[in-house]
Parts: structure tokens; C-alpha cells; sequence
């Protein structure tokens, strides 16, 4: 949100409060009483006279039993589904899962079983593996390595590397990669779990 928008948005909030208050007929007096804000402050607040803070707007959702973000008529949420159409490259079938071009791009990958050599790359980026189903052999400089489904590997794509299926069966799995050498951190439970620092 730019500076005009956040501005409207707050310009907004106290026309809001004060038909929001009158729909209920509550007055300022009552208003104050429930809530612990001066008469004062309120009809400020309502008039524009006053910025809208959260140390006030909170327990003024609460004494309108109403959601902050309508207090404040916060945007809609878009629909949070990505719909990206599967991308067909060569073996391997990629479906993106984030919708912006960023620092960070998500895919679910199916691989399928190919024969011939497994040429090793090297790129700028840093890169996170998540195998869904099947087995995933990460050939990384001079490791081979086999992941199995609930297994993950990240490394640094500048060091030469390749991955495909371990055997006859296709491979499922997520991609997380970062063009900037971002890492990724991925916690299994949080602390105090069953772990021991």
C-alpha cells in the first residue's frame, strides 16, 4: 500500500466509527464508558481530528463486536489460489506455485525416469528440495545422494549439480529457489517439543 492509499485508509476510520456507533445508537458517553477512551478523544478520533492507533482502535472493535480490519476497511483478500498451468520441459513437468517474479520462486516438480548421462550444472542461486513421493538422486560436486519422500536437501547452485529419479518411477517434489543465494529454513516441530537445544 503507497503513502495515499494508507492515508485515505485513515482518513476514512473516523466516518466509519461514527456511523458505525450511530448504527447502534450508542452515544460517546456510553462509548467511553465501555471502553475506557475519553468523550473527548472519541470525538476526534470520529471527526479526524485524531489518528486512528491500534491502542485505540482495539478495544473499540471490541466493544462493537466487529473485526479490526472492518474498523479500519481493510482491502479485500484476493483468492489465495495459484492457478498456474503445468509446464511440460523435457522430463520434467513443472507447476509454479508462486504467482510474482521475486527473489523466491516455488514449483512441485515431476520428474520422470530418463536414461543418458546426468550432466551436472552450475548457476547463481541457492536451492531447496522437498521429495512429496518416490526416490531423488542429487548428484552435488562429488556426492550422490539418494532422499526418499519426507526428505529434504538444500545447497548452493553454484556448485555443480543434478537431480532426477533414483529409479524406474517418476519422482514428485518441491522446489524453493533463490536466484540471490537466499536460504531456506524449514523447522519440523517447533521447540520444546521433544527437542533438545
Amino acid at each position: 500500500m503507497n503513502d495515499n492509499a494508507y492515508e485515505r485508509v485513515l482518513a476514512e476510520v473516523g466516518p466509519r466509527l461514527r456511523r458505525l456507533r450511530q448504527e447502534r445508537g450508542v452515544t460517546l458517553t456510553a462509548l467511553s464508558e465501555s471502553t475506557g477512551i475519553s468523550v473527548s478523544t472519541l470525538s476526534r478520533l470520529e471527526s479526524g481530528g485524531r489518528k486512528a492507533t491500534l491502542e485505540l482502535l482495539l478495544p473499540l472493535a471490541q466493544a462493537h463486536q466487529v473485526p479490526l480490519d472492518e474498523l479500519v476497511g481493510a482491502p479485500e483478500v484476493g483468492d489465495p489460489r495459484v492457478r498456474a498451468a503445468p509446464m511440460r520441459l523435457g522430463d520434467r513437468t513443472a507447476v509454479p506455485l508462486t504467482r510474482q517474479p521475486g527473489a523466491l520462486q516455488a514449483f512441485k516438480l515431476i520428474l520422470d525416469p530418463v536414461g543418458g548421462p546426468r550432466e551436472q550444472r552450475t548457476h547463481e542461486g541457492y536451492e531447496w528440495l522437498y521429495v512429496l513421493s518416490g526416490r531423488l538422486r542429487l548428484l552435488l560436486a562429488d556426492r550422490d545422494v539418494e532422499l526418499r519422500a519426507g526428505e529434504a536437501a538444500e545447497f548452493d547452485t553454484r556448485l555443480p549439480h543434478w537431480f532426477g529419479p533414483a529409479g524406474d518411477e517418476p519422482v514428485e517434489l518441491l522446489s524453493l529457489f533463490g536466484r540471490q543465494g537466499e536460504r531456506m529454513h524449514v523447522r519440523a516441530r517447533p521447540r520444546g517439543q521433544g527437542q533438545s537445544d
